[in-house]
């Protein structure tokens, strides 16, 4: 169920999402909360669809047998969650840097951030307003990426050494 929900906003490309929620009472509007809901809708698919992915597969369990030296017992309780965070971080990482890129669209909306300058550049012809919107985005997101695949591997090594 959630995932589907979670597929169809992801469907939904974002521009279109922002318009489709602005004349909802209590959710839409111009400005802010309404990109967050949009944000977090498009964040969700990425995260759901690991963090599901590795529960249904059973390889957490999987592994979590095979190191406990046990291939006998379905039983992914003791730690499956601790084994299946690579993955789960992964599927964070994944929204997190595409929300980033998304939330620059958010501007056209009224949700300021560094939109604002890419769009007030593109209208007045300004290449140097726009990389002063494009640059620090682009930068925030690789940084971001960089931070969350340096925790996913760090997760993935403290698995090994257990």
């Amino acid at each position: 169920m959630g995932a589907g929900f979670a597929n169809v906003g992801q469907t939904i490309p974002s521009l279109a999402l922002f318009g489709f929620l602005i004349p909802i009472p209590f959710i839409g509007g111009i400005g802010q909360h309404t990109a967050i809901i949009a944000l977090v809708i498009y964040a969700l698919l990425p995260i759901l669809r690991n963090t599901l992915t590795e529960f249904w597969s059973g390889c957490g369990g999987a592994r979590l047998r095979r190191r406990d030296g046990d291939d006998s017992r379905p039983d992914s309780a003791h730690g499956g969650t601790a084994l299946a965070a690579p993955t789960i971080i992964a599927g964070l990482r994944i929204a997190t840097v595409t929300t980033i890129g998304t939330a620059t669209i958010a501007a056209a909306i009224g949700a300021g951030g560094l939109g604002v300058f890419i769009f007030r550049g593109i209208a007045s012809v300004d290449k140097l307003q726009i990389l002063a919107g494009a640059v620090p985005a682009a930068l925030l997101a690789l940084a971001a990426d960089g931070a969350l695949s340096w925790l996913e591997k760090t997760v993935v090594a403290g698995e090994t050494r257990s």
